[in-house]
């Protein structure tokens, strides 16, 4: 455990990133998860409608330091890549 007063308050600064980091990361993966499933079972309205929730989520925890902007742009990508895919007919 920390000694000093700044070590303290780094290590509460920490955990509260965490929880939050943590969070968001799940939203974001769920939101992966709920554009997947409509890919496979859903009509094209809900499948853009989830498509932009989720690209949402990801530019969001781009912006709070969560994600990387690569990182979010590459999941971004491929879920594009399987809704192109669905929509057009195509195989992914």
């Amino acid at each position: 455990m920390a000694n000093h007063a700044s070590a303290i308050k780094r290590a509460k600064q920490s955990e509260k990133r965490k929880t939050r980091n943590t969070s968001v990361i799940s939203e974001v993966k769920n939101a992966a998860k709920k554009v997947s499933e409509s890919i496979k079972s859903a009509g094209a309205d809900e499948i853009t409608a989830n498509l932009k929730k989720a690209i949402v989520l990801l530019d969001k925890a781009v912006s709070k330091g969560v994600l990387h902007r690569r990182n979010a742009s590459r999941r971004i990508s491929r879920l594009m890549h399987a809704v192109n895919a669905k929509l057009s007919g195509k195989p992914a």
